[in-house]
């Protein structure tokens, strides 16, 4: 039970963004997790929105640092004072995570020492509680499916930094895989084509816009460009270029071929009975990734079962975290017992491990 006096946070804690859910409140922050340092004293200069702004614009003395990579922290202290400036953002003065409790999070396939490193950096910054949370099951019970009964649910989270494939049942991850290809590895690959084809050095603020407004896995019926700013590699000079969807649209072929591999393989080791479960019900796609036009379309049509998006991609690991605490206890331990007998499958890019 929650405390009359505790406050509970969800925390999605992503590469790109972070995003914070309140209990009683609903999403109170959504903010990329970006931070500006400075070098000589290591102090904090800005993180979230305003560390956003800066990118491409600091001077020598600026390091912008993303403390997360492939979704997982890379930089706990960072990562800490980027929470703790978010926290007083929702919060004014009031201290740092006084008498709350956080469920947090956390990639599959991490290892029990990464995930009590998170819930120990949660209790060390003031948390009175901080419990880890598997993002795809964090993420499916945000919107809506049955995770605590007998039926597999395959969820797709497409991030920032990995895409996560799970096949959910009883309240545990019974089979899953996870791939480092996401969002930011899209907005290389554009800044890259840029680069070769046109000479052009663009940002990654620039490659951002350019996969949101023209990026698609699916031919448009009518082309659509966007007219971009960047640097002529030649000359220096500043230089402005017009693309189309058409060009972009070649770019995510590597994307989606890597998308559609994970989901084959954990289909692969999932047990007959629950892969039955999911060519009935389908796929369910969330992460901020999945907005990329004709997503659903093109994963129904190379895998001929049923797709369908969360109703907020981007919110529904935050809401499923926040949720936890009202998870019915009795059906969540009877889960996670029979889930740990059926031996649940973790991976990463390698092919899966299964245990007895």
């Amino acid at each position: 039970m929650l405390k009359r006096f505790d406050t509970l946070y969800g925390i999605d804690l992503g590469t790109s963004n972070t995003v914070i859910y309140q209990h009683g409140k609903g999403i109170v922050l959504r903010e990329p997790s970006v931070v500006a340092i400075r070098q000589d004293s290591g102090e904090m200069v800005a993180a979230g929105t305003e560390a956003q702004a800066m990118i491409g614009r600091t001077p020598g003395n600026i390091d912008i640092i993303y403390p997360l990579m492939d979704g997982v922290i890379a930089n706990f202290d960072i990562t800490s004072a980027m929470l703790q400036h978010f926290i007083k953002k929702i919060q004014g003065r009031a201290p740092w995570f006084r008498s709350s409790q956080v469920y947090i999070s956390v990639p599959c396939g991490i290892t029990n020492v990464q995930k009590r490193a998170v819930e120990e950096t949660m209790v060390h910054k003031g948390a009175k509680k901080a419990v880890a949370v598997e993002e795809p099951l964090a993420a499916a019970l945000g919107a809506g499916l049955p995770v605590d009964q007998p039926i597999g649910s395959l969820v797709l989270d497409i991030g920032g930094g990995a895409s996560q494939v799970a096949v959910l049942s009883l309240g545990g991850i019974v089979v899953s895989h996870t791939v480092r290809r996401a969002g930011m590895s899209l907005d290389q690959d554009i800044i890259e084509y840029v680069k070769k084809t046109y000479n052009l050095a663009i940002g990654e603020r620039t490659a951002e816009e350019i996969k949101k407004q023209i990026g698609s896995v699916v031919e448009r019926q009518k082309d659509k460009a966007i007219d971009i700013k960047g640097r002529d590699l030649i000359d220096g000079l500043p230089r402005s270029l017009r693309l189309t969807s058409g060009e972009i649209f070649g770019l995510m072929d590597d994307f989606l071929a890597t998308i559609l591999d994970a989901i084959r393989v954990t289909l692969e080791h999932c047990p007959p009975e629950l892969a039955g479960d999911v060519v009935e019900r389908g796929i369910l796609l969330c992460g901020g990734g999945s907005l990329l036009h004709g997503l659903v379309e093109r994963i129904q049509a190379e895998t001929s079962v049923p797709v369908h998006l969360a109703a907020e991609p981007q919110d529904c690991t935050a809401l499923g975290a926040g949720m936890m605490i009202d998870f019915k206890r009795e059906g969540w331990s009877r889960g996670n017992a029979i889930a740990g007998r059926n031996a649940g499958v973790q991976a990463e890019e390698e092919p899966l491990r299964q245990d007895a």
